[in-house]
């Protein structure tokens, strides 16, 4: 059996499924996660962490499914993304645009009941810059990585809105990890799928920077960059002694392997570097977590 008939015999749960871009949802959930317990006064609350958990999850896989519709175009003439729901004619862009809107609107007005106004104000802040500002600009320039990065950074500041009713210096702190933490993550993965960036007419910065230099460069800043900030945490009082102590070494190690992608400028290195920024952020996440104070 062939691949597209095979594709064509999953069930729609499946594709449903595959709008809400599954682990980018998660991975979002984790740092409000972090957000959350890093702003809570005494024991966590597991019914308001659940509460602010599935609200900003519902309005992740909302903006991915809305995401999926505007680049519906572009997605059929990438290899790693011609199968995906729409650009394979499986659903219909209405379909997607409709399921995207109730994870929305269920996921703000869960996170506005339960886990108050200001969480779901910064929730309807990431979902509106990802779609209306991020996405419009990725065909334009490679400065869309960096505006991506902006809400991307968002979502442990969901969590710490929920859990404290507040933003202050935390919340900025754990937002100016996540900003620079996906600089190197971002470059990697266009690093690896340039070619198929390119003939999607994405102007990535690895798709212009056809030797590699700048990307490198790039890379290498914002990791050390991050070594810098992540270290903020412990110095505001926030974590101890085992949090620093881990998010140095974590940081050093995602240096080195951001110096060796720019300097070998390599596919491996690049999915190395890809495969680091995962293990950085969830290893730092942990410490996070684990060594709150």
């Amino acid at each position: 059996m062939s691949t597209p008939a095979i594709a064509a015999s999953r069930p729609a749960v499946a594709d449903y499924l595959e709008l809400t871009k599954p682990r980018i949802t998660l991975l979002v959930m984790l740092t409000a996660l972090v957000g959350f317990v890093s702003a809570s006064r005494g024991p966590v609350s597991s019914l308001a962490l659940a509460a602010a958990l599935v609200g900003t999850g519902l309005v992740a896989a909302g903006a991915s499914a809305h995401n999926m519709v505007l680049e519906r175009h572009t997605d059929a003439l990438m290899r790693r993304t011609e199968n995906r729901p729409l650009p394979s004619g499986r659903l219909k862009p209405v379909e997607a645009l409709v399921f995207g809107a109730t994870l929305t609107a269920v996921g703000l007005l869960e996170l506005a009941w339960l886990s108050g106004r200001l969480a779901a104000a910064v929730a309807l802040l990431t979902w509106s810059t990802y779609l209306f500002l991020y996405t419009p600009l990725k065909p334009r320039t490679s400065l869309s990585t960096i505006v991506g990065a902006f809400p991307g950074a968002l979502p442990p500041v969901i969590g710490w809105a929920a859990a404290r009713g507040s933003v202050d210096n935390g919340a900025y702190i754990l937002f100016a990890i996540m900003f620079l933490w996906q600089i190197p993550h971002f470059l990697a993965i266009a690093w690896i799928y340039r070619d198929d960036y390119a003939r999607g007419g994405l102007p990535m910065l690895p798709v212009i920077d056809t030797e590699g230099r700048m990307t490198g460069r790039q890379a290498v800043a914002h990791s050390l960059a991050l070594l810098l900030v992540s270290l903020a945490p412990t110095a505001a009082g926030m974590t101890g002694r085992l949090y620093l102590a881990g998010a140095l070494c974590l940081g050093l190690g995602f240096v080195a392997v951001a110096v060796r992608a720019a300097v070998v400028r390599s596919l491996p290195a690049a999915r190395a570097l890809f495969l680091a920024s995962l293990v950085y952020l969830t290893a730092l996440s942990t410490l996070l977590l684990l060594d709150k104070q």
